[in-house]
């Protein structure tokens, strides 16, 4: 079968004895029985994305192995050098429960080590939010995660953070590609100097749990947390590691784990996917919750950074929040309790994305609290907390189940996030309530929204290309209507330029460029689109709202909007 020579090219170099006789044979039995998976392997390199890099795991410049992190380590093990001349450098690593990860993170270690660097090891599996916790407790200028968070059992990644906990941002993400891009593959150091490997564990861990405990911790009376019956699944993943243990110290004694969920497996094997965003993933949470009565199942992620939440409603059903409405709900008790403290002084934040909801603005503003907003992805929100060090961040969340609360940790945290939820739902509870009617109450005062996400998967390079040219369509056809609702503004932030269709003038959009889309209609309405840049997919958010005050009336007007804009981006 015919093999693109740019493809045969990178295939060569791996034929070199720079490289081991296993992977040698493998790449030579691709060559013979699987050519189109040679080439899914060879065709690019991994790129840094929204939430770092991540990929398939075997050999090739476009898959997870030893080498292609190895290069990123080695890349990053020089810029560190260049960046902290004449200093100690430190590193932490963590790694959650995929295949793979935690030899891949100790391969990761040797090369810092073989590069002079002290490693802190995480002996075994730790929530993705704690690495970032690490990172400032221990006093490094660098940490590694391998993870690929909810992707399927076939992948894995790495995410890189700075020495304020947050991830790489630009320019430095850029800066240490090329670092990256200029190593050959024989220039990776895998002699391993173990006696600047130390591992970590249980120090840590106390500390980042007193930490969340003090942050996630609302007054919430022993009483309340006594009668607030919590069900919690980690599917599989590291949050077995800490949430369980920080409730428990919390003083959440009624907590009920499904125990076929509860062992560390990458393959995921009660999941379709491990992702608290598909109802699915829930579902033997909510069968336990229904037999035990339970109030709230909250629900993880594998790295332990999104959390999903299911509330037992009027007629003993579960009802399951988006990330949205957990976002609103979060964020309102958050200032609700800054403003009984009298704590609110002008110089606090709350914090989210561009496709996440609008309503989270118009809280903001009512408790007159700076709202920020960045592009997809926590770095963008763990960047605000370092650009702004004369604010207070009290709390930031994105559409995607992630957030965080106060800056501890510098990325989306379902730790504090859990025991929050916990704390509002305990007190909710006590005042004859839950969180489904304390979102009501939220809509009856600011309006009822509706959002919804349609993800379109388009796989490899093929894939690649038809998302690529999805986006070209959407930006070449100029959309004057969407819905039989005129559209006022058009917002191209690959372009950096905000066009208002009202007054035919055009302003600069003040963030990095990114491949996102975004149109809002006369009607409030606001439809955005980016390919995903951890998955191979592309994303339709569309935000609708009713200013009714009849929840139901609200609920089937913004249903209608919804149908009739999903028709439209689905037949484009």
């Amino acid at each position: 079968m015919y093999i693109d020579p740019e493809v045969l090219e990178r295939v060569n170099v791996w034929l070199t004895p720079t490289f081991d006789t296993e992977t040698q044979k493998t790449i030579k039995d691709l060559i013979a029985r699987e050519p189109e998976t040679l080439e899914e392997s060879f065709y690019k390199n991994l790129e840094f994305g929204t939430g770092g890099m991540r990929g398939i795991m075997g050999v090739g410049d476009n898959r997870i192995n030893k080498y292609t992190l190895g290069k990123n380590t080695q890349g990053l093990s020089n810029y560190l050098k260049k960046q902290f001349r004449n200093q100690k450098i430190k590193v932490a690593i963590a790694f959650d429960c995929r295949n793979n990860s935690k030899t891949l993170a100790k391969l990761v270690a040797d090369v810092f080590s073989a590069n002079n660097i002290q490693v802190y090891l995480f002996s075994d599996l730790r929530p993705t939010p704690e690495l970032s916790f690490a990172v400032k407790h221990l006093g490094c200028q660098c940490g590694i995660v391998l993870t690929a968070s909810h992707n399927p059992p076939e992948y894995n990644g790495y995410k890189v953070y700075w020495e304020d906990g947050g991830q790489l941002v630009p320019p430095q993400d850029k800066e240490i590609i090329a670092e990256i891009n200029r190593l050959k593959y024989s220039e990776i150091k895998f002699e391993v100097n173990n006696d600047l490997i130390i591992y970590i564990d249980k120090e840590v861990d106390e500390a980042f749990a007193k930490a969340s405990i003090e942050n996630g911790s609302f007054g919430t009376t022993q009483n309340d947390k006594n009668n607030l019956n919590i069900v919690f699944t980690s599917l599989h993943g590291t949050s077995i590691t800490m949430i369980p243990k920080v409730l428990q110290q919390a003083g959440y004694k009624n907590v009920r784990v499904v125990e076929e969920q509860a062992l560390p497996d990458g393959n995921f094997p009660t999941v379709v996917s491990p992702n608290p965003e598909e109802p699915e993933a829930l579902k033997m949470a909510i069968d336990l919750a229904k037999k035990e009565n339970a109030d709230i199942v909250v629900g993880t992620d594998p790295d332990c950074d999104r959390l999903g939440i299911a509330i037992k409603n009027s007629t003993g059903e579960y009802t399951l929040l988006n990330g949205n409405q957990a976002m609103l709900i979060k964020t309102h008790f958050l200032l609700e309790q800054w403003k009984k403290e009298n704590k609110l002084n002008g110089k606090q934040f709350v914090a989210s994305t561009i496709v996440s909801t609008p309503m989270i603005r118009k809280i903001a503003e009512n408790y007159k609290v700076i709202y920020k907003e960045g592009l997809t992805g926590f770095k963008w929100i763990a960047k605000m907390i370092k650009d702004f060090p004369n604010l207070e961040h009290i709390g930031g969340g994105e559409e995607s189940f992630g957030y965080l609360v106060g800056d501890f940790v510098r990325d989306k945290d379902a730790v504090t996030a859990t025991l929050l939820i916990c704390e509002i739902a305990a007190q909710t509870k006590q005042h004859g309530g839950n969180l489904l009617s304390y979102l009501e109450e939220l809509f009856l005062t600011y309006g009822y929204y509706q959002e919804h996400l349609i993800s379109i998967v388009k796989k490899g390079k093929k894939g690649a290309e038809e998302i690529s040219q999805m986006m070209k369509n959407f930006r070449e056809n100029s959309y004057t209507t969407i819905a039989d609702q005129k559209v006022i503004r058009i917002e191209d932030y690959q372009k950096s330029k905000s066009k208002d269709l009202v007054n035919n003038s055009i302003v600069e959009i003040d963030v990095p460029k990114s491949n996102v889309l975004i149109f809002y209609t006369e009607d409030g309405s606001k439809i955005a689109m980016r390919p995903s840049g951890t998955e191979p997919k592309i994303k339709f958010y569309i935000s609708v709202h009713s200013k009714s005050k009849d929840g139901n009336i609200a609920t089937k007007l913004n249903q209608q909007k919804l149908e009739a804009i999903i028709s439209i981006l689905k037949n484009n």
